[in-house]
């Protein structure tokens, strides 16, 4: 019995964000405006952002932006350097392996290290709204755990499953100056290049001077 109020203290570590998903993301998203998309190549896609200080009106209305932006490409995860905003928050609407959908802000976000005995690969591919119309395979763990900030400066805890886990590793790393493609081979990043090259976006992109 006491077990099961230890697993309860660990569950009441992790923010629960698959609870009014729909009412959510339709809030911030018709307070925001959608803005076009950076990609690979625009310098603030590669660097580390700064941290977020001011938890106010300004960064609750890039939030709302973020999620309008997000829904008008198609995606399931944004990071602020994907719309030319220099701060360290991520949004996300995505779902995990079994289809159950998550919500949520991150702001600040470290991604935590797993121990050997959970670290289970999941080699699935990857896309990335700032590589648009391109993908390829990449080996990430099927778990992750990201600590951070909410909106109000509240700390907070997010875990995710196979692909709500690759999601949030994604996002992380953007705010780290890091893109997916960054983490592959040369020959599997200048395919991608090759991919991105020959498509056609779905959605506004910032041109690259």
């Amino acid at each position: 019995m006491a077990q099961q109020g230890t697993d309860q203290q660990v569950d009441d570590e992790f923010i629960v964000d698959t609870e009014d998903c729909e009412e959510r993301e339709r809030a911030y998203r018709e307070r925001g405006t959608a803005r076009p998309i950076t990609v690979v190549g625009n310098p603030v896609l590669h660097k580390e952002c700064r941290d977020v200080t001011e938890f106010d009106d300004k960064l609750a209305a890039l939030i709302d932006d973020m999620f309008a932006s997000q829904k008008a490409a198609e995606g399931v995860g944004l990071a602020a350097n994907q719309i030319g905003v220099d701060l360290k928050v991520f949004v996300y609407d995505c779902p995990d392996d079994d289809g159950v959908r998550h919500v949520g802000v991150v702001c600040n976000p470290v991604l935590e290290e797993l121990p050997a005995d959970r670290r289970v690969l999941d080699d699935s591919n990857e896309g990335c709204l700032s590589v648009p119309t391109a993908y390829a395979p990449l080996a990430r763990p099927d778990y992750a755990v990201v600590r951070g900030q909410d909106a109000q400066g509240k700390p907070i805890a997010v875990r995710g499953t196979g692909y709500f886990a690759r999601c949030l590793q994604h996002e992380t790393d953007h705010l780290y100056g890091r893109l997916y493609i960054d983490r592959l081979s040369k020959r599997d990043r200048k395919d991608v290049l090759r991919q991105m090259a020959e498509g056609t976006p779905r959605y506004e992109t910032v041109p690259n001077d």
